[in-house]
């Protein structure tokens, strides 16, 4: 017997296989009470969960960001939104790197929206994206700024786990940004791999036989003045660990740059990013 809710169908002798899909939304929204950034709103449904760790007085709060189902694969969707109210500041992060794993059909979609009121200084710094052999994942990434609203975005892509030997020969990735300052569009970025990957990322003009990637963008009105002292700060990276670039205009900053595997990529952003976050520390879920 074979009811509606089994995963078989019994159709003349055969059956027929319906594979589980991960389903995960957040909501996590944060307020001014008393000068401090507090906790507003929060819904959580399905694998996507969200933690707040205990914070020293006086530290922007984190919302750390769970897929329980422990990784991606063709069909699922992850959607979250994050705000930020007038005056406040908040980091989003997450409990560990995402897996994208070997699609059987489908992509995974991942789906993030963030707001962030007048004055807030809003931070996105997720731990790195493996992509497996095979896999698919599609990312959009919307962020709405009002004014005076600083930014602070990071997103690091692995391209297989470089200790276990693994190379991505097959698969699809795209990763489209878009961020706006009172609804108009002032940062536009996207990036879309498809099929044979271990020849796209081999060529030149792309990752020049690394396997790892990383784009910072910081937004602010302070943006131009950090550009020298980053400068320098690429000037003594090793050329082992990888190579990297750097951009300052129209009150932003953009760094971009891939490493030969994920650690000497990490060894590459953790001090950008600490620079950048004025030295304090990322969040103590990059180093559990």
């Amino acid at each position: 017997m074979f009811d509606d809710t089994s995963p078989f169908s019994a159709q003349s002798d055969q059956c027929t296989i319906v594979h589980q899909r991960t389903k995960g939304h957040a909501r996590c929204m944060f307020k001014l009470r008393d000068e401090l950034t507090v906790l507003d709103d929060l819904m959580q449904s399905g694998s996507f969960k969200v933690r707040f760790p205990n914070m020293e007085n006086g530290c922007a709060p984190e919302a750390v960001l769970l897929n329980t189902a422990g990784g991606l694969t063709g069909g699922d969707v992850l959607s979250f939104e994050g705000g930020l109210a007038a005056s406040t500041a908040a980091v989003f992060t997450t409990q560990a790197s995402e897996r994208a794993y070997r699609a059987l059909s489908g992509e995974a979609r991942v789906v993030t929206t963030l707001t962030a009121g007048a004055g807030s200084h809003l931070e996105w710094l997720p731990q790195e994206t493996i992509l497996f052999n095979g896999s698919r994942l599609k990312r959009t990434f919307d962020v709405d700024l009002a004014n005076d609203a600083k930014l602070l975005a990071h997103e690091s892509i692995v391209f297989g786990r470089t200790a276990m030997g693994e190379v991505v020969e097959q698969g699809y990735f795209s990763d489209f940004w878009r961020v706006r300052r009172n609804n108009k569009l002032i940062h536009a970025d996207a990036i879309r791999l498809d099929g044979e990957l271990l020849k796209t990322l081999s060529r030149a003009a792309t990752l020049n036989g690394a396997n790892a990637m990383t784009t910072v963008l910081y937004i602010g009105a302070d943006a131009s003045q950090r550009l020298q002292g980053i400068q320098d700060f690429i000037s003594r990276i090793p050329p082992a660990d990888g190579v990297a670039g750097v951009s300052a205009w129209s009150g932003k900053l953009v760094f971009r740059a891939v490493g030969m595997g994920g650690a000497a990529l990490r060894s590459i952003v953790q001090p950008l990013l600490v620079d950048l976050r004025d030295g304090r520390e990322l969040p103590r879920v990059w180093s559990i």
